[in-house]
């Protein structure tokens, strides 16, 4: 595939990490993993990525920092941002808007909901 999209998954459960790692590999994106959100910060604005799909419960940084700080800093080079929560999307969905991110993705989730929201997102200018 001549034109992988490339996606930072942030989260601090290993497990969670790896199938989200494996199942998106085999959509056909090229993943990079972080376990925390100051790792997920420094690779989302040292390296070129199309989507960063993070956690809002991360050691050191939340999620919702990080997209903020990557929305900031990278303005309109910034990669697509998608916040995964348990928390309730309804009452989280503004926080997110305002950090930057494009979509909320509620955990657990079907990763069917998941390949479809990073596919719109996707097409988003």
């Amino acid at each position: 595939m001549a034109d992988r999209k490339r996606i930072l998954i942030a989260d601090d459960d290993p497990d969670l990490l790896e199938l989200l790692k494996m199942d998106l590999s085999y959509q056909g994106y090229d993943i990079v993993t972080a376990t925390n959100g100051k790792e997920a910060l420094q690779i989302a604005t040292s390296e070129a990525l199309d989507v960063c799909l993070l956690d809002v419960m991360m050691p050191y940084i939340d999620g919702y920092h990080v997209a903020y700080e990557i929305s900031n800093k990278l303005g309109a080079k910034s990669p697509k941002i998608v916040i995964m929560t348990s928390r309730d999307t309804v009452r989280e969905k503004g926080v997110a808007l305002m950090s930057g991110a494009l979509s909320v993705v509620q955990k657990p989730f079907v990763m069917d909901v998941l390949h479809k929201t990073l596919s719109e997102i996707l097409l988003k200018s």
